[in-house]
C-alpha cells in the first residue's frame, strides 16, 4: 500500500495515490519525450477491441495537468485494456537493461528488443507497485535507484515496503526475506495464491510469440544495408570553414567541445550551470538552439559512473514506421536498427539510399532564400511541410532532412526548427514518422 502526493504537481485528491492500477514511487525521468511520442502515436491507434468512435473518445490518453505517475498509470490501463497481461504491460514499459547484455536469455532479449521498436522506455529512478485484482507486483526500473524490500510470513502475508520494517513482523514468523533487483520484478498471484519468480513469469511471457524470428525476418541492420548508390565527398579546409560560419559555430565550440571529442574521444567537461546572457536579452545574432535551455532536477543526485552507466543505458535506436501500440503484429519490428543516433556520412547515405520493397526513404531540402526579405524562412518552412506530408502520403517511411544544400543565395533552415516543424505538422494531419537528421 502506498498513499502520498506527487512532489512535481500541485496537491489535489485526484493525484493521491494509489491509482487504478499502480503506485508509484520515485520519478519518471522521460516524462516529457515519452507524452510527445505518445501524442504522435495515438493518430494510428486500432484494435478490434475498440470502436472506431470508441477510440475517438479514448484520446488523447493523457492529460496536460497530471503527475508523472497518474501519466504512466493510464498508460498501463490503456495497454492492459488490449488484451496484454499486467506483467506484460509493465515489461513493455519499464524494461530491464537489455542491450549490450550478452549473458541474458536470447528469448527475453528479443522480447525487449522487439517492444523496444514500438515505444521508448519509461524511465525512473521508480520503484512501482501494480495490481488487477488478481495479481499483484512490483518491479524497478533498469537503474534500481528506489529499494523495495519485501518478506514472506508463515500466515500468508506478503509485505514489501520502502524500507524494512515498514510494518511491525515477528521476526520468527518470516519465512523468506529480500529485495527487488534493478529491472526484476516481483508477483504475487492471488488465482494460483502463489508467488511467481521474476525468470518463471518472465519466460512465459517471452515465449508467447516467436520475437526472435520476427526480428530476424523482418528487422533491417544498417551493416547489412547494400552500397548507396551516391556518395558525400569530404569537404575541404575551406569548405569546413565556409560551412561552419554559415551554422554558426564559435571558435569556442571548435577549441573546447568539438577539438577534445574528435583528438581524444573524450566528452567535454561543463556545467549544469549556465551563467550565459539569455540570448532573447542580446543585441547579437544568436544561434537558433541558444533561446531553448535543458530541463533538469536540481537535486543532489550521486552521478553513475561511465562503467556502470554502460550497464544500463543505451543508445540504440529505431528508424521507420512504429505501427499501432494497441495490436501486437510481427511487421512492428520492419524497422532499421542503430546502434547510436549520430551516423557517418557512409552510413546516412546507405539509409538515404535503402530501398527494400516496403521500405523506402525520402530526402527534403531544408533551405531558404537568404534574400533578408520577410516570410523567406515562414515560405520554406511550409514548402519544407508539404513536402514531407506529400512523402508520407506516397509511402515513405523514412524522411531524412538534409541541410546540405546552401550556396550564396540560400541558407539552411535551423535543423532544430525543419525538424520540430516537419513533426508537429505530420501530427497534426494524423500521421507517424520517425525522424532521421
Amino acid at each position: 500500500m502506498h498513499s502520498r502526493f506527487a512532489t512535481n504537481t500541485f496537491p489535489s485528491w485526484r493525484l493521491a495515490q494509489p491509482f487504478r492500477f499502480i503506485a508509484h514511487n520515485g520519478e519518471i525521468n522521460t516524462l516529457q519525450g515519452n507524452l510527445n511520442w505518445l501524442r504522435s502515436a495515438e493518430s494510428s491507434f486500432e484494435s478490434p477491441l475498440f470502436t472506431d468512435e470508441e477510440m475517438d473518445m479514448l484520446v488523447p490518453i493523457v492529460s496536460n495537468d497530471q503527475s508523472d505517475s497518474a501519466c504512466l498509470d493510464n498508460m498501463i490501463e490503456l495497454l492492459a485494456l488490449t488484451g496484454r497481461p499486467l506483467p506484460h504491460v509493465m515489461m513493455m514499459l519499464i524494461p530491464e537493461a537489455w542491450d549490450g547484455n550478452e549473458e541474458m536469455d536470447p528469448a527475453k532479449k528479443a522480447f525487449y528488443e522487439f517492444h523496444a521498436c514500438l515505444m521508448e522506455p519509461w524511465d525512473g529512478p521508480a520503484s512501482i507497485s501494480f495490481t488487477d485484482g488478481k495479481m499483484i507486483g512490483a518491479t524497478l526500473d533498469r537503474n534500481g535507484l528506489r529499494p523495495s524490500r519485501y518478506c514472506v510470513t508463515t500466515d500468508g502475508r506478503v509485505i514489501m515496503g520502502s524500507e524494512t520494517g515498514a510494518l511491525p513482523v515477528d521476526q520468527s514468523t518470516i519465512i523468506e526475506k529480500g529485495r527487488l533487483q534493478p529491472g526484476k520484478m516481483f508477483l504475487v498471484d492471488m488465482e494460483q495464491g502463489r508467488i511467481i519468480s521474476d525468470d518463471e513469469l518472465k519466460s512465459n511471457i517471452c515465449n508467447q510469440r516467436p520475437y526472435a524470428d520476427w526480428l530476424n525476418q523482418y528487422k533491417i541492420k544498417l551493416t547489412e544495408l547494400p552500397e548507396p548508390r551516391v556518395m558525400f565527398s569530404d569537404l575541404g579546409s575551406e569548405q569546413i570553414f565556409k560551412y561552419q560560419k554559415a551554422f554558426g559555430y564559435t571558435s569556442e565550440d571548435v577549441e573546447n567541445i568539438i577539438l577534445p571529442m574528435a583528438t581524444g574521444g573524450k566528452e567535454p567537461i561543463g556545467s549544469m550551470g549556465v551563467d550565459t546572457p539569455l540570448a532573447i536579452l542580446s543585441d547579437q545574432p544568436q544561434h537558433l538552439s541558444y533561446y531553448f535551455k535543458q530541463l533538469f532536477a536540481q537535486v543532489t543526485n550521486p552521478p553513475i559512473d561511465p562503467i556502470r552507466e554502460r550497464m544500463v543505458m543505451s543508445l540504440a535506436t529505431f528508424v521507420g514506421n512504429n505501427g499501432s501500440l494497441l495490436i501486437e503484429d510481427e511487421m512492428d519490428c520492419h524497422v532499421v536498427a542503430l546502434k547510436h543516433p549520430v551516423l557517418t556520412n557512409y552510413e546516412l547515405e546507405k539509409l538515404r539510399s535503402i530501398d527494400t520493397g516496403s521500405f523506402q526513404a525520402k530526402t527534403i531540402q531544408c533551405y531558404f532564400v537568404a534574400d533578408g526579405k520577410a516570410g523567406s524562412m515562414r515560405r520554406a518552412l511550409e514548402r519544407l511541410c508539404r513536402y514531407a506530408e506529400d512523402a508520407v502520403n506516397d509511402g515513405f517511411e523514412v524522411l531524412v532532412l538534409q541541410d546540405r544544400a546552401i550556396d550564396g543565395d540560400h541558407a539552411a533552415i535551423p535543423s532544430l526548427l525543419a525538424v520540430s516543424s516537419v513533426h508537429h505538422h505530420l501530427t497534426k494531419k494524423a500521421y507517424e514518422v520517425r525522424l532521421v537528421l
